[in-house]
This record gives structure tokens, sequence and C-alpha cells, in this order.
């Protein structure tokens, strides 16, 4: 089989997204715009980042107050004192925090903007077009079906990702967080809850 059909056979497989991003970033790399070798650099960069970032910001402000509030009104700051890591200048990441009466969850309505520098690569699930339209339009029976149920006097408020802002949810400190150690209280963190739609 030639590289022609081989090629050929692979863009069959390929939905219409992936074949316009291929080719815009061969005419970005002919037209001198960045080299490949800098592209796949950057695809590493953001494959190898997963939610632990985000999982350790999460766990830390459960356990110390001072640092919760460093957290929501400055998140860059959080991960540098925190982790000694810079997250990138653009786009702003801002903390929504859960209370009792007020329950955060974050979409993407336009295509799947998402924190990848705290919670690494989104969910497929996050991407689809379910997801992205009926959280916005019934929340409660969307959040059901992730095993949220919650109590009708708490608020939903669905936050929408921009390429300018991402969100990252800081949940509700489990009720026993003063007797978990460091360790024991990252373990209780998942992707899903900063996402908003899980409570534990």
């Amino acid at each position: 089989m030639t590289d022609r059909i081989r090629a050929e056979k692979l863009l069959e497989t390929e939905s219409d997204y992936v074949h316009m991003e291929s080719v815009v970033r061969s005419m970005l790399i002919e037209q001198d715009v960045f080299r490949e070798s800098e592209f796949w650099r950057k695809v590493d960069r953001v494959e190898r980042v997963d939610y632990t970032i985000g999982a350790k910001l999460v766990a830390q402000a459960w356990k110390d107050d001072g640092f919760r509030k460093l957290l929501i009104d400055d998140p860059k700051q959080a991960a540098w004192e925190l982790l000694g890591i810079q997250l990138p200048e653009h786009p702003e990441v801002t903390v929504l925090e859960n209370r009792k009466d007020i329950h955060h969850v974050v979409v993407c309505t336009l295509c799947s903007c998402y924190p990848k520098a705290v919670l690494g690569l989104p969910p497929s699930w996050y991407k689809s077009f379910s997801y992205r339209s009926r959280m916005v339009v019934e929340p409660r029976s969307m959040l059901a079906k992730f095993g949220t149920v919650l109590a009708n006097s708490t608020e939903i408020r669905v936050v929408d990702s921009t390429a300018d802002r991402r969100y990252m949810v800081l949940p509700l400190a489990p009720d026993d967080i003063g007797d978990l150690s460091e360790d024991q209280a990252l373990d209780r963190v998942s992707r899903d809850m900063m996402i908003g739609v899980r409570i534990a």
C-alpha cells in the first residue's frame, strides 16, 4: 500500500475537525509560523499534565483556610507557592468555591475550553454536544446522570468557559477533613469534582 493510499484511508476515519486541524497545521508549518517540532513539544507538554495539579490545590485548600482564600483570589500565585508551578499567563483560570447552598458546574457551550493547565485533558463526555447543551438547560437532571443529587434548596450555577477564561471548581471539603492526612485528602479529590459533576 502506497503512502498516498495509506493517508487517504486514515483521512476517511478522521472527523472533519481533525482533518481541518491537520491541514491548517501543515499550512502554518509551511509558512514558517512555527516549526513542527515546536508544535509536538507543546502537544506533549499538554498530554503529560493530568488532574493531579488541581487535586493538590484542592486538598491543600481543604486543609488550610489561608491557602483556600489565596486559591480563590489568585490561582496562579497559589500554584506557584504550593507546587512551584507557573501556570500560563493566558487563559485566566478562575476557581469557583462550592458551598452548602451553591453548587458550580462547568461547561463550554461553544467547543471544549477546559483548564488543561490544572486538570489535564478533558474527558470525552465534556466535549459532547449532549453535555454542553443539556447541562445548561436541565442541570439537575444532567447532574443526576453522574450520580449527583442536590437538595432543591441548593442553587446550581452553570458557568461557561471561554477562550479567555477557564474555570475549576473547589468542591466542598469532606466532613471528616480534620481527621485526614494530606495524602488521604488528596485521595478524596477527583477530576469530576473539579468540573462540578460530582460531589464525592
